[in-house]
C-alpha cells in the first residue's frame, strides 16, 4: 500500500496543501512506491511564516522554564515513537536497521538533553563597562533539512531555536515523509503554542527557496549539498537575514607512520559506509605512508569482505541501498568515471540485489587529482592515496574546496599537531568518539556556522548592547 502524505502542520492545524501535484517515493530495498507526498505550495509556506511570526511575540516573552519542559515532552514524544521511527528511516532512506536505531533515533533525541543542559547555563545578560549585553532571538528561523539524518538535523536545528526563543518553520526533505509524518505527530502531541512550530511539505526549489526569500524569516538554517546551500544563500542575502550552511565534505583520514594501520583501516572504512556512504562528514579519502601501500591493500581486502550488503531490515546488514534512482545512477557513474581516470579497484565488489537501488561497497587507489579523491560521491565509496611525507599529507588533506571534518593517527602528540594543520571543522585523533556537546560544522564551502552543544544554540541568539548613565550622585 502506498501511502499519501498530503497535510501541512501550520499554527497546530492540520491542513491540506494547496499543491496539487505529488512526490513519489520508492522503497530504496525494492524500488517499489513507498508513499506519495505533497509537492507544496508557496502559499502553504506563507501561512506558516505568518503563523510563525505571530506567535513570535508571546513565545518571546514565555519563561525559559516552559520552553524548556515543552522541549521535554518533544523528546519524551519521541522516545515513544523509537521503534516507528527507526522502521521509518530503515524503509525510505535505506539505513540498516539497527544503525538507524543507535544513530538515527537514539542520538538525536539524547541531543535534546544536551541543549536543555547547554541552554540552562546560557548568561543571558552581562554587564560590561556601562552596557548591559543582552541575548535575545531572531524572530522567525526557517530550518531546511535533509534526507540522510532526518530527525537528527531536524533536532539540531529546531531544539535550539525553539529553547532561544525563536518560532519555527521547519522544510524537510520531501523524500522522508514517513519521518516527517512522525516528527509532526510527535510536536503536536507536545502541547507548542499554535505557530510556535510548523511542517511544511515541499520541494526545495519551491517551497524551501520561499522560505530562504520571504522578508518575515530573520534566519535560515539550511543542510544540504553545497549548490542548494548557495542558492539559499543568495536568496537570504536579498533580506540581509542570517543564514547558516552545514554542506558538503570530502573529509580526510591521514594515518602518520607512527599510527596504529589496522584500526585507521578498519574505523576509517566504517565512517566511509555509515549509512550507506550517504553522510556528509564521512571519512572518504584515506591517506596512507607511500611505503605502507601492500599492507593497507591487504588489511582493507578483508575488511571490504566483512561488509554485508543487504535490504536495510535484514538482520546482520552492513551497508543498504542508496535512497533513489537518482543517488544510485550517480554514484554509479562517478565510479565509471574515477575508473576511467585511474582509479584501481581494491576489492571486487560484491554482486548487489538486481531490485532496489544498491551500490556494492568499494575501495580504490587513486591520484589526488581522481573525481573519486575530488568529488562528495555520497554512496559506499573509499578513494586511497599514498604520501611520501607529512608535509606532503597534509597538502593532499586540504587540496579540496571542502573542510567539514578529518582524522589523524599516529603518536599522540604528532597527531595532535598534524590536526592543527588541517582546514576542517571537526579533528578526530586515534578514533577518539563524537562529541555531541562540541561545535560540528565545516571551513571553506562546507558551511558557515556551527551546529551542536552551547555553541549550536548561540547559533539562534543575537546580542544586544545597551548603554547605561552611571547612577547620579547625591
Amino acid at each position: 500500500m502506498t501511502l499519501t502524505y498530503d497535510q501541512q502542520y501550520i499554527g497546530r492545524t492540520w491542513r491540506t496543501s494547496l499543491a496539487t501535484a505529488f512526490v513519489d517515493v520508492q522503497n530504496p530495498n525494492t524500488g517499489k512506491p513507498l508513499a506519495r507526498v505533497t509537492c507544496g505550495h508557496t502559499q502553504d509556506a506563507a501561512l506558516a511564516v505568518d503563523a510563525a511570526h505571530d506567535a513570535f511575540p508571546a513565545w518571546f516573552d514565555t519563561p525559559l522554564e516552559q520552553r524548556t519542559d515543552l522541549l521535554r515532552k518533544f523528546g519524551a514524544a519521541l522516545a515513544r515513537r523509537k521503534d516507528s521511527l527507526a522502521q521509518a528511516m530503515a524503509s525510505e532512506i535505506g539505513t540498516p536497521l539497527k544503525i538507524a536505531h543507535i544513530v538515527q533515533v537514539d542520538a538525536p533525541i539524547r541531543n535534546i538533553q544536551h541543549f536543555i543542559q547547554s541552554i540552562a547555563s546560557l548568561a543571558w545578560e552581562q554587564q560590561v563597562g556601562n552596557s548591559l549585553i543582552v541575548r535575545e532571538p531572531f524572530g522567525v528561523v526557517a530550518c531546511i533539512t535533509p534526507w540522510n539524518f532526518p530527525l537528527h538535523q531536524i533536532v539540531l536545528k529546531v531544539v535550539p531555536a525553539l529553547l532561544a526563543g525563536n518560532t519555527v518553520v521547519l522544510k524537510p526533505s520531501e523524500l522522508t515523509p514517513l519521518t516527517t509524518q512522525l516528527i509532526s505527530e510527535a510536536l503536536d502531541e507536545s502541547d507548542f503554542p499554535a505557530g510556535v512550530v510548523n511542517v511544511v511539505n515541499g520541494l526545495g526549489a519551491e517551497v524551501g527557496a520561499f522560505l530562504a526569500a520571504a522578508e518575515r524569516v530573520d534566519m535560515v538554517s539550511f543542510t544540504g549539498s553545497t549548490e542548494a546551500g548557495r542558492a539559499v544563500s543568495a536568496l537570504a542575502a536579498a533580506t540581509v537575514k542570517k543564514v547558516t550552511t552545514e554542506l558538503g565534505g570530502k573529509s580526510p583520514a591521514l594515518v602518520l607512520p607512527s599510527g596504529d594501520l589496522a584500526r585507521a583501516v578498519k574505523a576509517t572504512l566504517g565512517s566511509c559506509m555509515l549509512n550507506n556512504g550517504q553522510t556528509c562528514s564521512a571519512h572518504t579519502r584515506l591517506l596512507v605512508p607511500e611505503d605502507q601501500q601492500a599492507q593497507v591493500d591487504e588489511l582493507l581486502k578483508l575488511e571490504m569482505a566483512k561488509l554485508t550488503l543487504g535490504e536495510s531490515l535484514a538482520d546482520g546488514t552492513r551497508v543498504g541501498p542508496l535512497i533513489s534512482r537518482q543517488q544510485q545512477d550517480r554514484v554509479k557513474a562517478l565510479i565509471a568515471e574515477g575508473i576511467a581516470q585511474g582509479a584501481q579497484a581494491i576489492h571486487a565488489p560484491a554482486s548487489a540485489p538486481a531490485d532496489g537501488f544498491f551500490v556494492s561497497p568499494q575501495a580504490f587507489w587513486v591520484e589526488p587529482g581522481n573525481v573519486l579523491a575530488r568529488n562528495e560521491v555520497f554512496g559506499p565509496v573509499l578513494s586511497v592515496m599514498t604520501y611520501r611525507d607529512v608535509d606532503e599529507a597534509v597538502r593532499i588533506a586540504n587540496d579540496t574546496v571542502f573542510g567539514l571534518a578529518a582524522a589523524v593517527w599516529g603518536e599522540p602528540q604528532e597527531a595532535l599537531q598534524v590536526a592543527r594543520r588541517i582546514r576542517a571543522g571537526q579533528v578526530d585523533i586515534n578514533g577518539a568518539r563524537f562529541n555531541a556537546l562540541a561545535p560540528f560544522g565545516g571551513f571553506k564551502q562546507s558551511g558557515v556556522g556551527r551546529e551542536g552543544g552551547s555553541v549550536g544554540l548561540d547559533e539562534f541568539l543575537e546580542y544586544k548592547a545597551i548603554q547605561q548613565n552611571a547612577p547620579q550622585q547625591g
